[in-house]
């Protein structure tokens, strides 16, 4: 068994979890508690109790000497990232509960100043550029290739990030999602060493990879390919509680100033249960993540032979692999174009969960996701499949009428900080074209912006947007919860 970095586990060391282990401990000792939380086990709260359980209420605990303290972990915490980091193949890691955002923004924090430039692709999490309005970074972006038919933006390509490299060549770091909310993999290796050669930091938003560092055959992780610092959501492929994640740093990276930039905004209240979770599930990964994900990539290709059966659907998989702008492509990931079947994504998804009662991920205007991970079974499989084949004998229609799904690159004309504290009116959305946005526009999940602050509006925009809306999409971002106004820069 290996990490992530390549470096082989201390399997015994990997049995323990310390967060867990001192909370049981610190749970049979029946302290009196005269501290927060002020439900004082539940006892305060019996409906809390009763919606979660007395075991679960009762280690909703505060910091304290025994169970240390995640601002300044000395002990068990310190013990547990310490586990984590060797599990995942890098020299520190750091538990995160404000779920992958927060250590998406602690890695741009640590990388910029006010005034630097930071090259990345547009299709990142708003996260990302959430963390520009903080420190006044300046994007330089790296607009990659778009599958015409798919409607997705691909990887980053080596060739394009040289050009920016070659333009910016004071810019202090290099960001890269990897992989994509619909599986696509960039260059990771090659991205890094690019970076490394101009004296670059090279960041991994890695929120849908935490898998990659468990089975071998799945494309390469961001540790080892020698990124600087992940992101990477245990909450999503790891198994752990909503909201807990991890922060990955290389030796190159001065961890203790990261966890000074850490302690700007994390919380000084800690949940237990999210630390707990983020504790047991590095440990099951650690002992069983090889087997489980070997049992996903299995799932989800079955899923895809039995998708693409049906006729109408497209489950896309590693055959879409060009060695360029979609590097590789992770196998676990069941994106599923429906616009062939005349429905797009967001209707596929609403139907699902309306009359069939599946949640899947997400739905965009051609795509639906379905995510798997090491808690579903085949007959979840099946149940999908069975579903799927329904909805296009019911509800096929022509697909003359949709519009083309294609993803639309916006030209940044100021920095999205700057735009986002300036001087703003509010715009007619029909009428905003030529205009400059000042917030954020984007479908949640996943949280891509259509638009962000310093962007300039065109028609093409304002019509995808209105037909989003249309079909259903979840819109976020705006000050006007109906999107019928957007903030704009005043002239």
């Amino acid at each position: 068994m290996h990490a992530g970095g390549n470096r082989a586990l201390n399997i015994e060391a990997q049995k323990h979890a310390p967060v867990y282990e001192a909370l049981e401990k610190f749970r049979k000792q029946r302290i009196v508690p005269f501290d927060v939380p002020g439900h004082k086990r539940g006892r305060g709260n019996p409906e809390l109790k009763e919606l979660l359980g007395e075991k679960c209420v009762s280690l909703d605990v505060n910091s304290m000497k025994p169970l240390d303290n995640l601002c300044h972990p000395m002990s068990v915490i310190k013990e547990a990232e310490e586990l984590a980091a060797e599990a995942f193949g890098a020299d520190h890691s750091f538990f995160m509960v404000g779920g992958t955002t927060s250590a998406v923004q602690a890695m741009v924090l640590t990388a910029c100043r006010a005034g630097d430039k930071i090259i990345l692709p547009r299709n990142v999490h708003k996260s990302v550029i959430n963390a520009l309005v903080l420190c006044g970074a300046v994007p330089v972006y790296v607009n990659p290739a778009v599958d015409k038919k798919l409607g997705i933006a691909l990887g980053m390509e080596l060739e394009e990030l040289e050009k920016a490299i070659h333009e910016n060549p004071d810019a202090v770091s290099v960001l890269v999602n990897n992989p994509t909310y619909y599986g696509i993999c960039s260059d990771l290796r090659g991205i890094v060493k690019l970076a490394h050669e101009n004296k670059m930091l090279c960041l991994v938003d890695e929120a849908h990879g935490t898998h990659l560092y468990f089975e071998k055959s799945l494309p390469v992780s961001a540790m080892e390919a020698g990124a600087d610092m992940a992101s990477v959501s245990m909450h999503k492929s790891g198994g752990s509680l909503t909201q807990s994640s991890l922060l990955l740093v290389n030796k190159t990276v001065n961890w203790e100033y990261v966890a000074q930039i850490i302690n700007l905004t994390q919380t000084t209240s800690a949940s237990y249960l999210l630390l707990s979770s983020l504790d047991i599930s590095r440990r099951n990964l650690a002992l069983r993540g090889e087997e489980s994900f070997g049992k996903v990539k299995k799932m989800a290709e079955y899923a895809r032979e039995e998708i693409n059966s049906i006729g109408g659907y497209y489950a896309y998989g590693a055959e879409i692999v060009n060695g360029k702008s979609i590097y590789d492509f992770d196998v676990t990931k069941l994106s599923v174009y429906t616009r062939d079947i005349g429905l797009a994504g967001i209707e596929v998804y609403d139907l699902l969960r309306d009359e069939y009662d599946i949640q899947i991920e997400f739905g965009d205007i051609a795509n639906i996701l379905a995510y798997i991970s090491i808690g579903d079974r085949i007959q979840d499989i099946e149940r999908l499949v069975g579903a799927l084949a329904d909805i296009k004998r019911l509800y096929s229609k022509d697909p003359a009428s949709l519009m083309a799904a294609e993803y639309i690159a916006p030209k940044v004309c100021v920095s999205p900080q700057k735009a986002f504290y300036s001087d703003k009116v509010a715009f007619p959305l029909k009428e905003t074209a030529g205009r400059i946005c000042s917030e954020f526009v984007m479908c949640y999940p996943p949280g891509i912006p259509i638009l962000a602050p310093g962007e300039l509006i065109t028609e093409d925009i304002i019509e995808y947007i209105i037909y989003a809306k249309e079909k259903g999409c979840s819109m976020q971002g705006t000050q006007d919860p109906y999107m019928e106004y957007l903030q704009v820069l005043e002239k």
